[in-house]
């Protein structure tokens, strides 16, 4: 990055402001300011179509290290809204690097703001909660850029997923590569895009699962034509309460095939066996969260991006054991932070979810196992 940088104003809706200067590209953008604490990964998180509508905050303080690859992205382009940083690296150091951090956002429009207190603003977003923001570097005035801010859309109530998922269906072997044998016969499954990390296509190949990949908005009907081995329920953006085409898809299909998802699948399915989800506070995002799964009492450090989450109360309950639309549940993990729902399991129709993802990358890799369930959880089926 070379060259006079232009100023750039951050503000929340509650009225803080903060003085930067802009990376990225010039102009403005408005979305929900989170924060995200992992150390790396920087390229997986700005390419989540999870981030979509949001404008992330970095809170390790020097981002753009390594740069970015071809390799790496979750999918095919920038996601966020915006890029909050400390400091934006100049020079990328790795071999691998083929662009900057500041080249990426230049060519996907997405402004940026670096030389702000990002713990001043991590700390404003705990103490008040995720809240709408805007970045500019054409309003600088505070009052007037905060009144436009509040006038912007928030997060709850969005239907999101739509707008990230693909257009027509395609075979994941394009991306990920044949599905592997050595875990025996090769097992189909449809995976509902809903927003989908491409390394979840990769962890399907590498445990013999071959993927078709269908629009957020597939009804069930088309999936059940297809004589699939499985439903995958993938990540994704926004409310998912306002996501009422993923909730039918899964509802209809309990009970006749089996249903793995992730994140917002995850919430989806509890949407279809009757349960309720509700906005965080300022949400999971960062990739340290320890999950305590009860079945084997193991706790692992797991992935999150979510800003909702699956209410355990949303049914009639006794213990760790639900009782659903679709029959008894057992709710299966945990957070150890601040005892968020993780994870359920139904016990008369193959299904199960997670909020967290099992597929991080760049890691941890401690649930990866969630897929040899999920195959498992097929063959059991057949």
């Amino acid at each position: 990055m070379t060259g006079r940088r232009a100023p750039a104003l951050l503000a929340l809706e509650d009225g803080t402001t903060l003085r930067g200067t802009s990376f990225g590209a010039e102009g403005e953008t408005f979305g929900e300011a989170v924060f995200n604490t992992g150390m790396a990964g920087y390229q997986e998180v700005l390419t989540d179509p999870s981030y979509a509508g949001q404008i992330v905050t970095m809170t390790s303080p020097h981002q753009g290290n390594y740069g970015l690859n071809a390799l790496d992205p979750e999918s095919d382009r920038v996601q966020v809204a915006g890029f909050a940083v400390r400091e934006a690296s100049r020079r990328a150091s790795s071999w691998r690097s083929e662009r900057t951090l500041h080249e990426e956002l230049a060519a996907a429009s997405v402004v940026g703001i670096e030389g702000i207190d990002t713990r001043r603003l991590t700390l404003r977003l705990r103490e008040l909660g995720a809240m709408r923001a805007g970045v500019s570097t054409v309003d600088l005035d505070p009052e007037g850029l905060v009144a436009r801010v509040r006038e912007s859309s928030g997060m709850e109530g969005a239907d999101l997923a739509s707008t990230v998922s693909v257009a027509e269906p395609y075979e994941a072997s394009s991306l990920a590569g044949p599905a592997a044998t050595d875990a025996g016969p090769v097992l189909r499954v449809a995976a509902v895009d809903l927003g989908m990390k491409r390394n979840i296509l990769r962890r399907l190949a590498a445990s013999g699962i071959e993927a078709t990949v269908f629009p957020a908005t597939t009804p069930a009907s088309t999936i059940a034509a297809r004589g699939f081995d499985g439903v995958f329920l993938s990540n994704g953006p926004g409310d998912p309460a306002a996501t009422a085409y993923g909730i039918a898809t899964a509802r209809e299909l309990l009970g006749t095939i089996p249903l793995f998802g992730i994140c917002l699948g995850h919430q989806l399915l509890a949407h279809a066996l009757g349960g309720r989800t509700y906005k965080m506070k300022f949400g999971h995002r960062g990739v340290n969260q320890p999950v305590k799964h009860l079945r084997t009492g193991v706790v692992e450090i797991t992935s999150h991006n979510h800003g909702f989450a699956v209410d355990p109360d949303s049914w009639s309950r006794e213990g760790d054991r639900v009782q659903t639309a679709a029959g008894p549940a057992d709710l299966t993990h945990w957070n150890l932070n601040d005892g968020t729902l993780e994870g359920l399991r139904c016990l008369d129709v193959p299904a199960f979810s997670v909020q967290y993802h099992p597929e991080a990358a760049p890691g941890p890799h401690d649930s990866r196992y969630l897929f040899a369930e999920f195959r498992a959880l097929m063959e059991g089926a057949a």
